[in-house]
């Protein structure tokens, strides 16, 4: 068995010209299955290596490990019955289990609340205090943020219509305070335009052009240590945190994954494992059968 990998590897050097790194990749994951397996190569089923996708799902691996582990299996085995007289490939058609979804960091209400009270008149702080408040008023992503024209501000009605994945649009309601918020920011965007009032975005530099992704992640970065937060918050953050504490006060899923721009309410789902983890934590501190000692 040993001396078919050794031909294997190199085959992968000599006819497919593959890197060392990926050969020793290559290797470690067949010997892994070599080591683990006490039949004869030409003997193995596909049920054979079911069991050995259960057993190194059951030790922890994760789905992304594992489906690599199988596509090395079955490239050694594809070469095995293209070079060396084997009958089939166990491997074909099998998938590793899905690996489970991180569940998206939201800020709890607390923490984004100290986080947008900027206190400061300082113009970059007026802006950067509306670009925080409509992160969280909307649940804008950061690309639809900078995006922003005023052609798609509504005050006075408390609307903001967005251009989101695909160029689906969609109408979001504003807050009362990222009204006001915003109310100020454009009183600040009137003077930096002074020299360039042909710009339309809603969200400048001190140069009067549209802001930069990367410039709002710096700002929020910098209002972070300002206001004394321990996390990294990014603007996807600040969309999560809406999208989650909507949720917990509403209830209302469809409501949500309307105003999040999701075509799939299985995308918005997620957001249901972070309201549950709230309502556990409120449980376990309220119900005297479930208080942890």
């Amino acid at each position: 068995m040993h001396e078919l990998l050794a031909d294997y590897l190199d085959f992968l050097h000599f006819e497919r010209g593959l890197s060392e790194h990926t050969r020793n990749n290559y290797q470690r994951d067949i010997e892994r299955l070599l080591h683990s397996s006490t039949q004869d190569l030409k003997s193995l089923t596909p049920q054979d290596i079911r069991r050995q996708i259960a057993s190194l799902h059951g030790q922890g691996m994760h789905g992304r490990s594992i489906a690599r582990m199988l596509s090395s299996w079955r490239g050694f085995f594809r070469y095995l019955v293209l070079h060396k007289g084997f009958q089939s490939n166990p491997v074909t058609g099998l998938r590793a289990p899905k690996a489970a979804k991180p569940l998206p960091h939201a800020m709890s209400i607390e923490q984004t609340n100290k986080l947008i009270e900027i206190d400061s008149d300082e113009p970059i702080a007026v802006r950067d205090r509306a670009i925080l408040e409509l992160f969280y008023s909307s649940g804008l992503r950061l690309s639809e943020l900078v995006g922003l024209n005023m052609d798609r501000l509504n005050l006075q009605e408390g609307l903001v219509t967005v251009i989101g994945k695909g160029n689906k649009t969609r109408m979001v309601p504003l807050g009362s305070k990222a009204v006001i918020a915003l109310k100020d920011w454009l009183a600040v965007r009137s003077v930096w335009l002074a020299k360039r009032p042909s710009e339309t975005a809603v969200f400048v530099s001190q140069l009067a052009r549209r802001i930069h992704a990367r410039t709002v992640q710096t700002r929020i970065n910098h209002w972070v240590i300002k206001q004394g937060l321990p996390n990294h918050v990014h603007p996807h953050m600040l969309r999560h945190s809406f999208a989650s504490h909507v949720l917990q006060s509403s209830g209302d899923l469809r409501a949500v994954q309307e105003m999040l721009g999701h075509a799939n309410i299985s995308t918005t789902q997620v957001y249901t494992h972070l309201d549950f983890q709230h309502l556990s934590k409120i449980y376990d501190a309220a119900h005297p059968r479930a208080r942890k000692k």
